[in-house]
Parts: C-alpha cells; structure tokens; sequence
C-alpha cells in the first residue's frame, strides 16, 4: 500500500536548511518518493503551527523509511539538523 511522509517544519536557518532541501528531493526521489504538497498554503487548526508543511508520496510504507535512514537523506538530514525545528511521520494510506 502506498505511504505519506508527513512533515511539519519551523526553518531557523534558511541557509542550511537550503542545503538539506536540495539533497534530500533526490534522496526521496530515489526511494519513489514523490512530493504531493510542499510549502503551500496551510489552515492550522490543531497542535503546533510550523510554517512549512511538506507530504510525500511513497509507494510503501517501508519504501519511505528505507528512504528516511539511506545515506543520501541521512547525509541530507545532516544540514537540517540545528537549522530547523521538525515532526516526520509517515503514514500508510488505506482505503
């Protein structure tokens, strides 16, 4: 079954988390991950409002988080970490 990754973000570091950003599209690519939503528009009516909102879809579940710990996203990873404030979840899609 197909799977979102889910992430909320609060950028600290625009620089760096540049750097992340252009690592880790590749990265998710790779794993057959495509982006449904990045960025856009947002209602917050729940929890913590973060400014960035991102949903990818992946074609499993297991595919986004072998895509979450490959190398390429960890070394991506690597420049969001100190540069931003983030939930991941990933989600399997059911019908």
């Amino acid at each position: 079954m197909p799977a979102l990754w889910i992430a909320h973000v609060t950028v600290t570091d625009d620089a760096a988390y540049g750097r992340y950003a252009a690592l880790a599209g590749p990265a998710i690519a790779k794993h057959g991950g495509a982006f449904i939503a990045r960025g856009g528009r947002y209602v917050q009516l729940e929890g913590k409002e973060r400014a960035r909102n991102v949903v990818a879809r992946f074609p499993s579940l297991e595919a986004a988080e072998t895509c979450y710990r490959s190398p390429e996203y960890q070394k991506a990873l690597d420049h969001a970490r100190g540069a931003s404030e983030r939930e991941l979840v990933i989600v399997e899609i059911t019908d």
